[in-house]
């Protein structure tokens, strides 16, 4: 399983981090209040920067998920994998929808 963070940096741009299956249990240990989201989204697909709508990790359940940011990294997540989303602010990320597959994702908020 692979965890990655996006969250804004003091540059006004949205990194990276890989996070451990520890460091995840501290994190979904603080849920926030509001919907938990079933999105399904059609593949191939592209949303242009934008930030995290709010605090929120999203697991993706099928398909394969490709985020990029500013500098050119990107990472690819596949069925199991877990994004958390903290870039509220700045120039935000790219998200892409990759393949055939539809991709489907739990998403579920996290407390400020």
């Amino acid at each position: 399983m692979k965890i990655v963070r996006v969250y804004s940096g003091a540059d006004g741009e949205s990194h990276f981090e890989d996070l451990t299956p520890d460091q995840l249990a501290e994190v979904v240990a603080r849920i926030g209040k509001g919907p938990v989201n079933l999105n399904r989204r059609p593949s191939p697909s592209f949303s242009d920067y934008h930030t995290a709508p709010r605090r929120q990790y999203v697991v993706n359940l099928s398909g394969i998920a490709e985020f990029e940011t500013a500098d050119g990294s990107k990472r690819r997540l596949v069925p199991g994998d877990v994004l958390v989303a903290e870039d509220l602010t700045g120039h935000g990320h790219i998200a892409r929808s990759i393949g055939k597959e539809f991709r489907v994702s739990l998403a579920i908020p996290l407390a400020d």
